[in-house]
């Protein structure tokens, strides 16, 4: 495997690259990502290359975290082949239903894994990734970002960049890869529960407007809303005895009193809200490094990061650290990139099946 990584700015424009790609992974939170000819420019110096990525609210290259460029990472296989499959999403679409049809298209001899990138307003996660598990590969990725502005994401998928667009890659041949998904969330406050709520829109916790609920806790943070939401996620479960999941909060309606989140908080559910601490959020994503390690020590490989926007609010200035942990866990030969998102695609460490997750740091290696 053979990794390139370059970048654009608006001052310099592309750094050299090679051609010799079977895949591009490009990253962005810059209007010209969103253009024709950011995809031109790629296809042009990657001809022969599937080229994929997304929006972002945060793009990772090697440790560093940019906002305002467009980060690309080209791989060569030497024993590995990689197939797209693309859908855009119509009105009323059921997107569990997408899911699965991603997953039939890829279906095939010697595929190891699904790679998937959504757009991160239009799809509920949840039904995605119910879709994705029908075909039984284990799947990750995550949910496309626009900064902190939450309004429109873009995915790219062998074409200029558009919204409504989910694209998975599947990974075939010799190909390993792992995962790790680890939060460092601690829940406070009391155990309540969902009153009122359709798919990923909560109407009541404990028979109270769900948005007067956020504010009564948020004080003058209050204010800011949404974005100021994304420091105080909600833990959902089913029952006491179940995996909680968290979730993080993607849009407010005043007039309904509503709390739009990332994926699905069911009616009955029982919720907290959640918070967490620097070194928590640091110490979690070198667990998840630890996860995703290759058994071969100093093999060389690719690392996609898919963390949360919350994340990087809450660590501000310290959010390369959690990617210098990673580096320190899986060691320099790995090429690093990837994106901070609205919301992450991975399976929990002892299960197969791929779930939403919000405020996690979520990483996926391949090596060959």
């Amino acid at each position: 495997m053979h990794i390139e990584q370059i970048r654009w700015s608006d001052q310099s424009g592309w750094s050299d690259a090679a051609s010799d790609a079977d895949l591009v992974l490009a990253f962005a939170d810059n209007d010209f990502f969103q253009t024709d000819e950011c995809y031109v420019q790629l296809r042009e110096r990657f001809p022969s290359a599937r080229i994929v990525g997304c929006s972002s609210s945060g793009s990772v290259l090697d440790t560093r975290i940019s906002d305002g460029d467009v980060v690309a990472t080209a791989v060569k296989f030497e024993r590995s082949s990689v197939r797209l499959a693309v859908a855009d999403l119509a009105a009323g679409a059921n997107v569990r239903e997408v899911g699965a049809a991603l997953m039939a298209q890829l279906q095939g001899e010697g595929l190891r894994h699904v790679f998937v990138l959504s757009d991160g307003l239009q799809v509920n996660g949840s039904d995605l990734a119910q879709g994705l598990n029908q075909a039984g590969i284990s799947v990750t990725g995550g949910l496309a970002g626009d900064g902190t502005r939450f309004g429109k994401t873009w995915v790219m998928a062998d074409a200029p960049a558009r919204s409504g667009c989910i694209v998975a890659v599947g990974f075939y041949g010799e190909v390993a890869v792992k995962s790790g998904c680890f939060a460092g969330w601690q829940e406070f406050g009391a155990e309540r529960v969902v009153t009122k709520s359709e798919g990923n829109v909560v109407y009541e916790i404990d028979h109270q407007p769900a948005l007067d609920l956020y504010k009564k806790y948020l004080g003058e943070q209050a204010q800011s809303l949404p974005s100021s939401g994304l420091r105080f996620p909600l833990s959902v479960q089913a029952d006491r005895d179940s995996a909680a999941l968290i979730r993080t909060l993607l849009a407010v309606d005043e007039d309904a009193r509503s709390l739009t989140f990332a994926g699905d908080v069911p009616q009955g559910h029982l919720c907290k809200l959640m918070r967490t601490n620097l070194d928590s959020l640091i110490d979690n994503a070198g667990l998840a490094a630890e996860a995703a390690r290759p058994a071969a020590v100093g093999a060389a490989g690719l690392c996609l990061v898919v963390s949360c926007v919350g994340r990087r609010l809450v660590l501000g200035q310290l959010t390369e650290d959690e990617l210098e942990i990673v580096r320190e866990k899986l060691g320099d030969n790995t090429a690093i990139t990837g994106f901070y998102s609205y919301g992450e695609l991975a399976p929990f460490s002892d299960v197969l099946q791929c779930q939403l997750h919000n405020q996690t740091m979520t990483l996926t290696t391949l090596y060959e």
